[in-house]
């Protein structure tokens, strides 16, 4: 979940063409499968896959965002571009210590799919995800979802190859974190 402030102030009201006195507010925001889905049901396009999109879709995906769903249109447009980029900045973090090393080299272009929450949600009920999970931060969702798909497969061994190459690069990573030598 993300705080963010808005700065209270007077402001021109275009409607009733009077200055309003406005006082500061907090919401609270979540960037999850569930704001993705409330986007997507008004939209109907993917979230996800989604390039370019309009400011007035921006605006709405924060509007999904909040967990208190009866904000005014208004007060969304008074946040302040430092918040902006704070709401930025929790949409893109990873939410996780979790990294995953891509240990097959295929050099067939994947084919891209399009990715909307009812995928996401079908990829919960495949691998026994609770629902509640559908509040956790969406990439951190998306990666345990990955990691059941990397565990399922993991039947097969790495190669001896593989694997020495994996250490040499984890020794090597810690061995410029600390400043040793070996």
């Amino acid at each position: 979940m993300l705080q963010v402030h808005i700065p209270g102030g007077e402001f021109y009201d275009e409607s009733t063409q009077t200055f309003v006195d406005m006082k500061p507010r907090t919401i609270v925001l979540e960037h999850s499968l569930l704001s993705v889905s409330r986007w997507e049901s008004k939209w109907h396009k993917s979230y996800m896959n989604a390039e370019n999109l309009s400011d007035e879709e921006n605006f709405d995906y924060i509007r999904c965002m909040c967990i208190d769903q009866n904000i005014d249109k208004e007060l969304l447009l008074r946040i302040p571009l430092s918040e902006r980029i704070r709401i930025r900045d929790y949409i893109t973090d990873s939410m996780t210590a979790t990294t995953i090393t891509n240990r097959k080299k295929d050099s067939r272009p994947a084919k891209k799919e399009i990715i909307t929450s009812e995928i996401i949600y079908y990829w919960m009920v495949f691998y026994n995800i609770p629902f509640e999970c559908e509040k956790w931060h969406l990439n951190r969702l998306l990666m345990l979802i990955q990691v059941c798909s990397i565990k399922e497969g993991s039947h097969e061994k790495m190669s001896r190859k593989d694997n020495l190459a994996m250490r040499r690069a984890l020794n090597a990573s810690r061995k410029a974190k600390t400043g040793s030598r070996g």
